[in-house]
Parts: C-alpha cells; structure tokens; sequence
C-alpha cells in the first residue's frame, strides 16, 4: 500500500524596493521605463556607481563588486523603506571578483611577496556583504550564496524560504562583473549587472507586488524567460544576473491587463523555481 504526501504550498510573499543597475540603464527608474518601452539607455553609459554607504576612503578602495552591490542594496532600502541594520540579507554572486582573482592567481606565479594585502581581502566571495553590514551597522543575519549560472534563482529561493521562515523582511542582492584574463575561457561575463528587492511576509504601504512561489521537480530545470523589451535584450548575456532580467521585466510590466505570465528559474538540471507575480490591489 502506498501514500501519497501533500506539499503545502510556500505562502505568498510581497516585494518591495525593487532596483536594477547596469551602465546603460543605472537605476530602477531608467530600467522600468526601458523596460516597459518608454525610455531608451544611457548614452553615454554610466560610470561606476559611487555608493554612499562607505566613507569616502572605502569608496575609492572598494572594487566593482562591492561598488555595484552596495549600490542596489541601499536603493532597495529606500524604496522599502526599511532600516538596513535590522533587515537580514542574502548576497548573491556567481563568481566573486573575477577582476581581482586574476590579479591574485598572475601575481602569485610571477612575484608572489607584492601581492596587496587590501586586495586580498577584497576577493573573498562574502566581501560585498562584509562592507554592507559594517557600513550599515547590520547585526541582522547575512549570507553569501553562489550557485553558478543558477545563482540568482539560488539566491532568491534562499530569502524567499528565509523570509517564510521567520516572518521577517530579507534583502536580497545580486551581482556580477566581467571577467578577465585566462578565466574568460572559463566563464563568459561581459559586464556589469547588479539587482536587489526586499521580501517581505506581509503586504505593507510600499508592497508593489504579490509574490507566489514554489519549486519545481518534475522536470529539466529549464531555461529563464527570453527578454521582452529591447532593452533588456542588449542584457541578456551580459553576466549570470541576466536571470533575474524576466522577474524584472514582469515588475515594470506589473500595471498592465492582467498578471504577467509564470516565471520559471532553473535550479539545476532537475529543479526549477516557479514564480507568479500579482499586482496589489487597493
């Protein structure tokens, strides 16, 4: 005799403060109207964001990851509303600093004694976390997650069960950087993409969209959603946070007649993340 078990279903959760940064559109205001058709990119593209969350010393020290990281998470926090130093975070990156485990691994195998204790430091995988808890005084828990080409959908699966868990808002940031020297051989990312947004367990005055969600074993582990906009086409390989493209084209897109179509993340080969956004209603 055999029994089958009923899988609850994950509660619904809400976002807030969603932000977006790439040179060509830096900021969440230039990427939802992109998005939706109704701006065009940066021309020129931006520099480097300048977050204001270090001191001035830090911010010229600090490197890409950590620029463009810190960047989205404090706009994120903004638009939620929320104070960073109580909300729990999840960082979320495929590779690190590509940029700076180059200059490590060619400065060990020719001179080894000048290697730069600063930018050792800086190429550990938790570091933007690390700047972001010190420079917003957080004691809230933090993790650094990577799951390779699958990170974001890792990282966001990991602050939705985290959220759900413990009632409790969880920031979410992801972010890559191109890479450099042999390791292009290894992984091809191309520039700089960074993406952040509150997830909340209850629906608040700066909620701008129901989430539902599960995961999905029934199958191959898939491919994410092919862009709409012309926009996030010019975005789609650019590094492995052009995963997280379809959940925020689906956020500008929001308004519209009707909820936008499921959303599905691979996982890994046999497991995928099943999104459903749904706009709020008065």
């Amino acid at each position: 005799m055999t029994t089958s078990m009923s899988v609850p279903t994950p509660p619904t959760l809400y976002i807030e403060g969603p932000a977006f940064w790439t040179p060509t559109l830096p900021g969440w205001d230039a990427a939802r109207a992109a998005f939706r058709g109704e701006g065009g990119l940066a021309d020129p593209p931006a520099k480097r964001p300048s977050p204001q969350v270090l001191a001035p010393a830090e911010r010229r020290r600090a490197p890409d990851t950590v620029a463009l990281a810190l960047e989205v998470a404090a706009a994120s926090m903004a638009g939620s509303g929320r104070n960073a130093a109580d909300v729990p975070c999840v960082f979320v990156s495929a590779h690190g600093d590509l940029s700076i485990n180059d200059y490590m691994c060619s400065t060990l195998a020719t001179d080894p004694t000048v290697l730069s204790p600063t930018r050792f430091h800086n190429s550990v995988h938790n570091a933007a976390v690390g700047y972001w808890t010190i420079g917003t005084g957080c004691m809230a828990a933090s993790n650094s997650v990577s799951a390779y080409e699958n990170s974001f959908a890792a990282g966001l699966l990991e602050a939705a069960v985290q959220c759900a868990a413990d009632q409790s808002p969880v920031l979410l940031v992801g972010y890559d950087t191109p890479t450099v020297g042999p390791l292009t051989s290894v992984t091809d990312s191309q520039g700089l993409l960074a993406v952040a947004l509150v997830i909340a367990p209850e629906r608040t005055a700066r909620s701008v969209a129901a989430l539902d969600w599960s995961v999905d074993g029934s199958g191959g582990g898939g491919n994410p959603p092919a862009p709409l906009s012309e926009a996030a086409k010019t975005l789609a390989h650019i590094n492995p946070m052009a995963h997280a493209l379809g959940l925020f084209e689906a956020l500008a897109r929001l308004d519209g007649d009707g909820p936008p179509p499921p959303i599905g993340l691979p996982l890994s080969a046999t497991l995928s993340l099943r999104l459903q956004l749904r706009p709020i209603r008065d």
